[in-house]
């Protein structure tokens, strides 16, 4: 007769169910890092990618392969200030920059600089981001 051991992974159900920790707490992110993730997810997804929201996402995408000149970058700001302002409620944008990056010819720098509504904090949020062209 063999013994398995006991099975540490949590349940997987639906609806899904929350597992505490040694503590009996459950984990969730702070503001700031809910945030900043929704941002990302924000500015990663793909209109029409998600069911049921087919508007949502940045599209950034489509600057894939195009040159690396200030009207490029222009409608970086643009797609990455209109997904984070009807996309994301709980920031208020104060600045997008998207920056040249001197010695990467095909990337570019996109600097986000926005207000937590529920608390005042300003927060700021970099990436870089490769347009291969």
């Amino acid at each position: 007769m063999s013994l398995k051991p006991p099975d540490r992974r949590p349940p997987v159900g639906f609806p899904l169910r929350l597992v505490p920790d040694e503590r009996g707490e459950l984990a969730f992110p702070s503001l700031e890092a809910s945030v900043r993730q929704s941002i990302e997810v924000i500015l990663r997804t793909r209109p029409g990618e998600q069911l049921m929201r087919q508007g949502f996402g940045a599209g950034l995408e489509r600057m894939v392969g195009q040159p690396n000149t200030v009207s490029t970058r222009r409608r970086i700001q643009e797609l990455v200030q209109r997904a984070l302002t009807e996309w994301e409620p709980r920031l208020e944008l104060i600045r997008v920059d998207v920056l040249e990056m001197a010695d990467l010819p095909a990337q570019v720098r996109v600097e986000i600089v926005y207000r937590l509504r529920r608390t005042g904090d300003v927060q700021q949020l970099g990436l870089a981001m490769d347009l291969g062209g």
